[in-house]
């Protein structure tokens, strides 16, 4: 294992944050106050409780799980992107560094923003809402594997892409829909029993109410079926990484 390459490639990861740490961190940081401001504010005084915990407590778990999800799949998608973009990514292949090293190195990093985020986010939302955290072990293993899952979800796409607009074509289109339609501002026990299956279909429903369980004890979908289908997913993006690799897909073209 080449650990000084591996090295090399987080740490100049984590300064490109440093770099631009008001579009990695302040912006979805103010994006997300704005967030508990409206909603926890406007619809709040409208809907008191959800499941025994107050609308504004309620939303937390589903916005960090928004910001945790598109800053995952942004961070990753344009790290292995750019040097595609300005063909470094050659140099990078042909040196003594293993595909298992290069992942480890840019999803490692890329998890790292995500989660140091998600903290920043819940350490803000104590400013505007009582939380507590029932399960806090399990809060940090669901953070982990989100953040390790959707960084390897934007390493392929990274590496599907083929310009800057395709970056953000999954993000925009598919990942933030299915975020704001699994429960994130609502448990979907409110919604008519139709809809309430077809919500089941959204994947990140089980992200979002796994990690929901871990502050509150109460989720929409069992906490053991939640944490099986986030462990599905990262198997399933690990085996999509290693056949890009042995493939050579838009690597080596």
């Amino acid at each position: 294992m080449n650990f000084h390459a591996m090295r090399a490639i987080y740490r100049f990861e984590m300064a490109r944050t440093r770099r631009t740490i008001m579009q990695s961190v302040i912006s979805p940081v103010i994006s997300t106050s704005l967030y508990f401001i409206v909603f926890g504010a406007a619809i709040g005084a409208r809907i008191p409780h959800v499941d025994g915990v107050s609308y504004g407590a309620f939303i937390v778990p589903g916005l960090v799980m928004l910001s945790l999800l598109t800053q995952s799949i942004s961070n990753a998608s344009f790290a292995i992107y750019f040097p595609k973009f300005t063909g470094t990514i050659y140099e990078l292949l042909s040196a003594p560094v293993s595909y298992i090293e290069i992942v480890l190195s840019y999803v490692g990093a890329a998890a790292t923003k995500s989660i140091v985020l998600g903290l920043i986010i819940l350490a803000t939302a104590w400013l505007f809402v009582p939380l507590r955290i029932e399960h806090p072990l399990w809060m940090i293993l669901f953070l982990v594997l989100t953040s390790v899952t959707f960084s390897l979800f934007g390493f392929i796409i990274g590496i599907w892409a083929d310009g800057f607009e395709k970056l953000q074509l999954i993000p925009l289109l598919i990942v933030t829909p299915l975020t704001f339609l699994g429960g994130s501002f609502y448990s979907i026990s409110m919604l008519p029993p139709f809809w309430q299956t077809a919500t089941l279909f959204n994947p990140v429903v089980y992200l979002i109410s796994g990690f929901r369980w871990s502050f509150y004890g109460s989720a929409d979908v069992s906490v053991g079926i939640s944490l099986s289908m986030t462990l599905a997913f990262l198997v399933l993006s690990v085996l999509v990484v290693r056949w890009i690799f042995r493939t050579g897909y838009r690597l080596k073209t």
